[in-house]
């Protein structure tokens, strides 16, 4: 079986370490990734504001948008001196900041160029180099022209491929709406696998639950879970054991749990000046689908903001959901 047959994707404005923190919480395998951050917010910006993590949040992939081999290159070998397991390029997001900085999805026209990007980051580092990207764009989007695509790309040396089973408009559509209008094509990356079966192929796009994780494991190497993993995280609780097959690996029973866990992180955070709203933004879905859980997203709207917010915001918050 494949390392890491379950992933939590990058998001933008959800996937930040506040975010990964109360995941590792709930389950300690699943890989986790960052935010993308542009070559050029690395090489130009704060590196501990961007890419400081703390040590529990192993195993981390940095995903990177960019286009230029060496900035690439460049970027792959400040992960590894800030402890990343791998890196991961960006090929798949439709936004328009990609599009005008040409990288994102635009780059499934130009396998050649990302080929030389991988090749340049495999020579940087040691650890591994990835690539994200979707079923195609706009009218370049048959099943032969992903094909040529992953072709292309692992005579980089590029092994692992993440699919995001659906196509992309570059126009008409926005970020959002690329997410969930174009139609799923599940069986074009099972396909994918099939003709490649050399290659880690990873599905990715419109999958929530373990039992889907199971039924697409039949098919693939992997499954990485987007807006399902944000909008319900405790749905990861049995994650380590009924994916990654580890027997002794504890189960969260309660979500209180999570919350307790959460404290001395969240003391420690305030401490420090974070906002204390930066942190309860990624809890407020903790309890998704249970009695309570419109209590406990109201008391943390509400409270986290005020001055002098902390820890205690979420104990109160929990005893209001047991007195519902």
């Amino acid at each position: 079986m494949f390392a890491y047959p379950l992933s939590i994707a990058p998001m933008m404005k959800r996937t930040d370490r506040h975010y990964r923190y109360m995941m590792r919480q709930i389950t300690r395998r699943t890989l986790l990734y960052t935010e993308m951050i542009t070559t050029g917010a690395i090489l130009n910006g704060d590196h501990e504001r961007l890419l400081g993590y703390h040590d529990v949040e192993h195993p981390l992939a940095l995903q990177l948008g960019g286009d230029d081999p060496g900035e690439l290159a460049e970027c792959a070998r400040i992960a590894v001196d800030f402890g990343y397991d791998e890196v991961n390029l960006n090929v798949g997001c439709p936004s328009k900041r990609v599009q005008n900085g040409n990288f994102g999805v635009c780059l499934m026209e130009k396998p050649d160029v990302v080929a030389a990007c991988v090749e340049a980051m495999r020579a940087a580092v040691d650890i591994p180099v990835t690539v994200k990207h979707r079923i195609g764009f706009d009218e370049l989007d048959r099943y032969e022209d992903m094909a040529n695509f992953v072709r292309i790309v692992s005579e980089s040396g590029c092994t692992r491929f993440t699919v995001h089973a659906r196509k992309a408009w570059l126009s008409g559509l926005s970020p959002k709406e690329n997410r969930n209008v174009p139609p799923l094509r599940y069986e074009d990356v099972y396909r994918l696998k099939r003709e490649f079966p050399g290659l880690v192929v990873e599905i990715n796009g419109g999958i929530v639950g373990l039992a889907e994780v199971a039924e697409h494991l039949n098919h693939v190497d992997a499954v990485m879970i987007g807006r399902g993993a944000y909008d319900d995280p405790f749905s990861f609780a049995r994650a380590d054991r009924d994916v990654f097959g580890d027997v002794d690996a504890p189960i969260v029973e309660r979500r209180r749990d999570v919350v307790e866990a959460m404290l001395p992180y969240v003391a420690d955070q305030v401490a420090r000046g974070v906002n204390l709203a930066h942190i309860t933004r990624h809890m407020l879905q903790l309890f998704s689908g249970v009695r309570g859980a419109s209590v406990w997203r109201r008391h943390l709207s509400e409270r986290s903001r005020g001055d002098g917010a902390g820890p205690q915001v979420l104990v109160e918050a929990i005893e209001r959901v047991e007195a519902a």
